[in-house]
């Protein structure tokens, strides 16, 4: 049995990510803005009120571990929006950014003390942030924000490895959510393909960005 942590374990992804991981018996933090009767009924340790962009949040999901040793992070909390070149809203943009790129430095770092060698950091993030594969513009924020993280990831794996530490960068398809109106593939089965990413990829791997169907994705 290991003990994940999964932020932005409220909805989504990353509800659906903590209810099968406790199905096949892991032990699961969820941390999340708001917990709800989903989530408190998978017999999760929910830390609910952890706002990812706050220091001070972020100090007490690391306080409510306390000196446990967490074997898979997975930063997953992210938010999207649909800025144009016609319609830039920059502090929406601002926003993104805060969520999705600098948030899963920010836990990364605070929970730092409770990784060790073989650890992982999942960090969830997009296609839509590949350059190489941005054929369509637009969604300013969204793909900024994901282009940041997936640099920060980057760095993360090569300043964690001499500890043993593996970074994963994974997106996990386009998927039938409240964020994306419920267009993609069901939320089933992207935290299946997910979790079988985090077991298979390993140290050998850390930094590289796959999708959750296991094909290695361009920067």
């Amino acid at each position: 049995m290991s003990l994940y942590v999964v932020t932005g374990a409220g909805r989504g992804i990353g509800l659906e990510l903590c209810r099968q991981l406790r199905e096949r018996g892991e032990t699961v933090v969820a941390a999340c803005r708001r917990t709800g009767p989903e989530l408190a009924s998978l017999g999760c340790e929910v830390v609910d009120g952890i706002e990812v962009t706050d220091d001070a949040s972020v100090a007490r999901l690391a306080a409510a571990l306390g000196g446990r040793r967490v074997d898979v992070l997975v930063n997953n909390a992210g938010i999207l929006s649909r800025e144009s070149l016609d319609e830039l809203d920059f502090d929406r943009m601002r926003r993104q950014f805060e969520v999705n790129a600098l948030a899963p430095l920010r836990v990364t770092r605070a929970l730092l003390p409770n990784l060790g060698e073989g650890s992982k950091v999942a960090i969830i993030t997009s296609r839509m942030g590949s350059i190489a594969d941005n054929g369509s513009g637009g969604y300013y924020g969204y793909r900024m924000s994901k282009a940041a993280v997936n640099m920060a990831g980057v760095s993360l794996a090569r300043d964690l490895r001499e500890r043993g530490i593996a970074v994963l960068l994974l997106h996990p398809g386009m998927v039938a959510t409240e964020m994306t109106g419920r267009h993609g593939i069901p939320v089933e089965e992207s935290a299946a393909n997910l979790i079988a990413r985090i077991d298979s990829l390993g140290l050998e791997h850390s930094g590289s960005f796959h999708h959750a169907d296991g094909q290695p994705l361009p920067w």
